[in-house]
C-alpha cells in the first residue's frame, strides 16, 4: 500500500518547511527513490501552504490559548467555542447532526412514513420480499463461496446465482417474490458502501498526477462506444438516431458495483498502487456515469418531451449541473466528517486525538445514503455517486491529518458491511437480468453492436491513457478494467420503454398510435440489448480484471512492516533536517 501522501500533516503545527528547502533536503537522500522524493516534496509543499493558511485563524483555535480550572462562565463558553470543535458543544453537535442525518436519509428510503403525521398510512410491499432476500443472501454467499474454490471471482457466483433464482423451477418463487423497491434501496446501499470505501481509498498525490489522465479515460471511451453504438444500432437495428444514441448512453456507462470491489481487491494486494492506477479506474469510472447518464436523460427528454415545452437548453445544463452539485455535496459533508464527531473531545484532560469510530462511520454511510437516494429524489441522478465517492476522499484527507492511517477503524465499519452487502447487490443485481426478455431477433444483431462498441472502447480506453509513464500491459489492464456493464443499465435499460409504455396509455384520440407503438418496441429492444449486455460483460469483466490483475499489474514490494519502516525512516530524517536548520 501506499505511503499516506498526508501523512507528513500529522507535525504541520510543529515544523514549517518551504518548498526550496525540501528540494535541498531531497538532494541528500542517495538511495534511488526518487520518485517518492518528487511525491514527499509536493505533499511537504502542500504542508507549508496549509500552515500558513492555518496561521492566520490562530486566535480562533484552542490549540493556542488554555483555560484555568476557575475560569469564569463566559471564559469556559468562549473556549468551547473555539476551534476545532470541541467538548459539549461540539458533542451536542454531533448527536443532533446523527439523528437529523439519519431521519433525512430514512425518508429518501421511505417516504412519507419518515414524515410526522398521525393519518394511516397504506404501504405497498411485494408479498415474500423479506422471505426472498434472506434467501437470496444465503444463495449468493453460498454462490460465491463455491466459484472462490476454483480461483474466480466470487461476485461471479453471486450474479449467476441471482440470475438462476428468476427462472429455475421450485426456486423462482425467491427472484420473483422480491420488491423492486426494496431491491432498488438495498442496491443503492451497497453501492454506498462500496463508493465510500474507493473514496477513503483514493490517493490525492497519485490522484493529482494522473488528474488529466482521469478526464480523458472517463470521456473518450464512453463518448466513442456511444457513437459506435449509434451508428451500428441504426444500420444494424434500424433505430433512428436518438435512439441509437440513447442506446449508446446506456450501454457505455461502466459499472463501479463490479469495477469497484476487484480493483480494491487488487489493491490491497498492492497490485497498481506504485503508478495510482486502481485511484485511477475508479475516480474515472464515477465520471463516467454521470457523462453517461446525463447524456441518456438529455436524449430521453428530447425523445418523450413534446418540441413546444421541451427545455433544451436546462436539458443540455443538466449533466455540468449534476457533477457540480455531486463535487459540491460531497466535499461539504466531508468537511463535516472532520469536524464531528471532535477528534478531541476535550482538550483541558487530553489533547490527543481519539474521535469515535462508529460516530464517523455511522454519519459517514447515513450521508452517503442521503445523497445517493436523495438526489434520484431531486431529479439529479448524476450526482448521487460522484458525492458519495467525494465524500469519502475529502473525509479521508482530513482523518489522514488528524493521525489517522489509510487503514483506519471506519475502513474496518466498512469492510464489515460490506460482506453483508457483496451477495446482496450482486445477487440482486442478477435478479434484474430476465432471461425471458431477451427477444430472439434482437439478441443475434444486438450482440453484433456489443461487439463493435466495446472493440472501440478497449483501443479507446488504451489511448486514453497514454502520455504517462504506465507500461502497455498496464494500459491493457485498464483496457479491460472498462469493460463490465451492470447497475447503470439496470437501472436505466427499463425507463424508455416505461415512457413509451406511459404515452401509450394516456395517448388522446389524436395522437398517432402507430408512432407510440414503435416507440414501444424501440423501448423493448433497448431494454433487451442492455440486459444483454449486463450478461455479457458484468462476469467477463470481473474475471478478466480479477484473472489478468496479477499478471498485467506490478506488485509493490513494500508490506505493512516496510511502510511502518517508511515511516519512521521518514520521521527521523525530518527531525535531522530540523536540526541542520536550528544549526
Amino acid at each position: 500500500m501506499a505511503s499516506s501522501p498526508l501523512s507528513t500533516y500529522e507535525n504541520s503545527d510543529a515544523s514549517e518547511v518551504g518548498a526550496e528547502e525540501d528540494l535541498k533536503f531531497n538532494d541528500i537522500q542517495k538511495s534511488g527513490k526518487e520518485s517518492q522524493n518528487v511525491e514527499g516534496s509536493e505533499v511537504e509543499g502542500a504542508t507549508s501552504k496549509w500552515s500558513a493558511f492555518v496561521k492566520r485563524f490562530e486566535f480562533m483555535q484552542w490549540k493556542k490559548k488554555d483555560i484555568s480550572d476557575d475560569a469564569s462562565l463566559i471564559s469556559r463558553l468562549k473556549y468551547s467555542l473555539l476551534c476545532p470543535p470541541h467538548g459539549p458543544v461540539a458533542t451536542l453537535f454531533t448527536w443532533s447532526l446523527v439523528i437529523v442525518t439519519i431521519w433525512a436519509a430514512s425518508y429518501v428510503i421511505l417516504g412519507q412514513v419518515a414524515l410526522p403525521g398521525k393519518e394511516v398510512i397504506t404501504v405497498d410491499i411485494h408479498g415474500g420480499t423479506v422471505f426472498s432476500i434472506l434467501f437470496l443472501l444465503v444463495l449468493a454467499y453460498l454462490g460465491g463461496m463455491f466459484v472462490a474454490l476454483v480461483k474466480l471471482p466470487p461476485l461471479l457466483g453471486m450474479l449467476i446465482v441471482g440470475i438462476l433464482v428468476n427462472f429455475v423451477p421450485y426456486i423462482s418463487v425467491i427472484g420473483e417474490g422480491i420488491d423492486n423497491k426494496w431491491s432498488a434501496a438495498l442496491r443503492s446501499a451497497a453501492l454506498t458502501i462500496i463508493l465510500l470505501r474507493a473514496g477513503l481509498g483514493l490517493d490525492p498525490v497519485a490522484l493529482k498526477k494522473l488528474s488529466m489522465m482521469v478526464f480523458r479515460l472517463a470521456f473518450s471511451p464512453c463518448i466513442a462506444e456511444s457513437v459506435i453504438v449509434a451508428v451500428a444500432s441504426h444500420y444494424m437495428l434500424g433505430f433512428p438516431w436518438k435512439w441509437g444514441f440513447m442506446l449508446g448512453f446506456v450501454l457505455a456507462a461502466v459499472s463501479p458495483a463490479v469495477v469497484v470491489p476487484c480493483l480494491l481487491s487488487l489493491q490491497e494486494r498492492g497490485y497498481g498502487v506504485a503508478k495510482g492506477i486502481p485511484t485511477l479506474v475508479i475516480a474515472a469510472a464515477s465520471m463516467d456515469d454521470v457523462l453517461a447518464i446525463s447524456a441518456f436523460t438529455i436524449l430521453l427528454g428530447v425523445t418523450f418531451t413534446d418540441g413546444e415545452s421541451t427545455d433544451i437548453v436546462s436539458l443540455v445544463f443538466k449533466g455540468p449541473k449534476e457533477a457540480v452539485i455531486g463535487i459540491l455535496w460531497g466535499i461539504g459533508w466531508g468537511l463535516l466528517m472532520i469536524l464531528f464527531p471532535p477528534a478531541v473531545q476535550n482538550p483541558q484532560v487530553n489533547r490527543q486525538a481519539n474521535p469515535s469510530p462508529l460516530m464517523r462511520s455511522t454519519l459517514l454511510v447515513a450521508g452517503g445514503l442521503l445523497a445517493l437516494l436523495g438526489s434520484a429524489k431531486a431529479d439529479v441522478p448524476g450526482a448521487g455517486a460522484l458525492a458519495v465517492l467525494t465524500m469519502g476522499f475529502v473525509a479521508g484527507l482530513g482523518w489522514r491529518s488528524q493521525g489517522w492511517e489509510d487503514k483506519n477503524p471506519v475502513c474496518d465499519h466498512l469492510a464489515s458491511l460490506w460482506l453483508l452487502f457483496q451477495p446482496l447487490l450482486f445477487g440482486l443485481i442478477g435478479t434484474e437480468i430476465k432471461i425471458s426478455e431477451l427477444d430472439g431477433s434482437t439478441v443475434g444483431r444486438g450482440i453484433g453492436v456489443l461487439v463493435c462498441g466495446l472493440s472501440v472502447r478497449i483501443v479507446v480506453s488504451y489511448l486514453a491513457v497514454m502520455g504517462g509513464n504506465l507500461t502497455h500491459k498496464e494500459r491493457f489492464f485498464i483496457s479491460l478494467a472498462w469493460l463490465p456493464k451492470a447497475t447503470v443499465q439496470a437501472a436505466v435499460g427499463p425507463l424508455a420503454l416505461d415512457l413509451a409504455n406511459k404515452a401509450i396509455h394516456d395517448a388522446s384520440p389524436d395522437k398517432d398510435m402507430d408512432f407510440l407503438e414503435k416507440q414501444r418496441v424501440l423501448g423493448q429492444q433497448v431494454l433487451a440489448i442492455a440486459v444483454l449486455v449486463i450478461l455479457i460483460t458484468a462476469p467477463i469483466g470481473a474475471v478478466a480484471v480479477m484473472t489478468a490483475g496479477p499478471k498485467l499489474l506490478e506488485k509493490q514490494s513494500s508490506d505493512k512492516t516496510e511502510g511502518s519502516e517508511m515511516k519512521e525512516t521518514e520521521s527521523l530524517e525530518k527531525g535531522l533536517k530540523d536540526s541542520a536548520k536550528d544549526e
